[in-house]
C-alpha cells in the first residue's frame, strides 16, 4: 500500500478555478474522506488523483513516485464509480476478472483472486449471475470485487452509494469500513453526504468552492469546526445559527438576538470582548437545546428563554422540534416522549457551554 500526497494542486478550466491550492497528505492504510457539496471540487480532485483529469499545477505522489505524468493503468490505483458501470454481458465473475484478463494474469491467479474477494463480499454464489439478475447492493459489491482483485496500492471511491436505497446504504457503510479493516489499504472516498464522512473516515477534509476548510477526524470536526461552514456542513440536523448583539452590563457580557437575552459563559469572555457593540453569529447544536419542563433543568447563568413550537417531527428515537423565537426558527432534538406540541410556548435551556461564536464577515471560528 501506499500514502498519496497532493502538493499545491490546482485545476483550472480556462480562467474558472475548480480546486485551489490543495495540499493534502493522506498516510498509507488511512481512509480519507473528501467531503463536501455539489461543485465543490471533491470529484474532480480524486480524478486528478486517478490519471483521468490532468492537473494544471502542483504535483501528487503515490507511494514515493511522482505521479503527474503517469497514465492512470500505471498508477496502480483501484476506482469504484457512482455507477456501478458492469458489463451486461458478462457474469459476475467475468466482470470481476476482465482486468485480470487484459493484464495477463495466469489463470490460476485470476481463479484465486476472484474468489479471495468474492468471499470477502459475501457474493460468491453470485459469480454465474449476470448484473441484471442482480440488486443494486448486489451490483454495487461487483463493482468493489472488481477493484479488490486488483490488489492496488490506493482504492479510489466516487460517491459509490448514493444509487442505493437509504437503508441498504446504511448496511454498505458498514461493510466498507469491514473492508478497509479487513484490508488495511489506502481509500480516498468523495461522497456529499455529511453522515458518511462522519460513519466511515479515519480522517475528514472538508472543502468548499475547490479550498480544503478543515482537515480532522470526525470527532474534532464536530466538536471544533474551524469556521461557519464546517459548523453547519458537518452534523444532523444542521447547526442552528442566530446572528445576535455583543453587549455588556457590568462584568456580564450577553448575546443579544432581539427577543431574548443569553449570558455568555466566564471561559469566553476574553476571546469575545473585542466584539461588544458588533454583531456574531451564535452557533447551538439541535442536542444542546432542551426542553426545561420536560427534563426539569434548572438555568443557569442566564441561558433561558422562550420559544413556540411551529413544527413536530417525531423520528422514532428522538423528535426535532422546530421552535420560533419571533425572530429566528432554531430546531432541538429532544427525546421521544416529550410531550410538546405545535403553537405551544416552552421554555428552552441552551448549553452554553457547547455553543460556538463566529464572526460574521469571515465566518471564523471565535469561541
Amino acid at each position: 500500500m501506499a500514502r498519496v500526497v497532493l502538493s499545491k494542486v490546482w485545476k483550472k478550466y480556462g480562467e474558472h478555478e475548480i480546486v485551489k491550492d490543495f495540499n493534502l497528505e493522506i498516510p498509507d492504510r488511512e481512509f480519507c474522506i473528501l467531503v463536501g457539496p455539489s461543485g465543490c471540487g471533491k470529484t474532480t480532485t480524486l480524478r486528478m488523483v486517478a490519471g483521468l483529469e490532468e492537473v494544471t499545477s502542483g504535483d501528487i505522489y503515490i507511494g514515493d513516485h511522482l505521479v503527474n505524468d503517469v497514465a492512470p493503468k500505471d498508477r496502480d490505483i483501484a476506482m469504484v464509480f457512482q455507477s456501478y458501470a458492469l458489463y451486461p454481458h458478462m457474469t459476475v465473475y467475468d466482470n470481476m476478472a476482465f482486468g485480470l484478463k487484459l493484464r495477463g494474469y495466469p489463470r490460476s491467479e485470476i481463479e484465486q483472486r476472484v474468489k479471495e474477494a468474492a468471499d470477502i463480499l459475501g457474493i460468491d454464489h453470485l459469480l454465474e449471475r449476470r448484473p441484471k439478475q442482480l440488486s443494486g447492493g448486489q451490483r454495487q459489491r461487483v463493482a468493489l470485487g472488481r477493484a479488490i482483485v486488483r490488489k492496488p496500492k490506493v482504492f479510489l471511491f466516487d460517491e459509490p452509494l448514493s444509487n442505493l436505497d437509504a437503508k441498504l446504504r446504511v448496511q454498505m457503510r458498514a461493510e466498507l469500513k469491514k473492508l478497509h479493516d479487513r484490508l488495511q489499504s489506502t481509500m480516498i472516498y468523495v461522497t456529499h453526504d455529511q453522515t458518511e464522512a462522519m460513519t466511515m473516515g479515519d480522517r475528514i477534509c472538508v472543502m468548499k468552492d475547490g479550498i480544503i476548510q478543515q482537515i480532522d477526524g470526525p470527532l474534532s470536526l464536530y466538536d471544533n469546526p474551524i469556521n461557519k461552514f464546517v459548523a453547519g456542513f458537518i452534523g444532523s440536523p444542521p447547526m442552528n445559527f442566530v446572528e445576535v448583539d455583543i453587549q455588556k452590563t457590568g462584568e456580564d457580557i450577553f448575546l443579544d438576538e432581539g427577543m431574548f437575552q443569553l449570558k455568555l459563559p466566564k471561559q469566553f469572555k476574553a476571546a469575545v470582548a473585542p466584539y461588544i457593540g458588533r454583531k456574531m453569529s451564535l452557533g447551538i447544536r439541535a442536542e444542546d437545546i432542551y426542553d426545561k419542563l420536560f427534563y426539569n433543568i434548572g438555568a443557569k447563568d442566564g441561558n433561558m428563554f422562550s420559544a413556540t413550537v411551529e413544527v413536530v417531527e417525531p423520528l422514532g428515537s428522538e423528535i426535532f422540534l422546530h421552535l420560533g423565537t419571533g425572530k429566528n426558527t432554531i430546531v432541538a432534538k429532544v427525546d421521544s416522549h416529550n410531550q410538546a406540541k405545535p403553537n405551544q410556548l416552552i421554555e428552552i435551556v441552551v448549553n452554553l457551554a457547547k455553543s460556538h461564536l463566529f464572526d460574521i464577515e469571515t465566518g471564523k471560528t471565535i469561541v
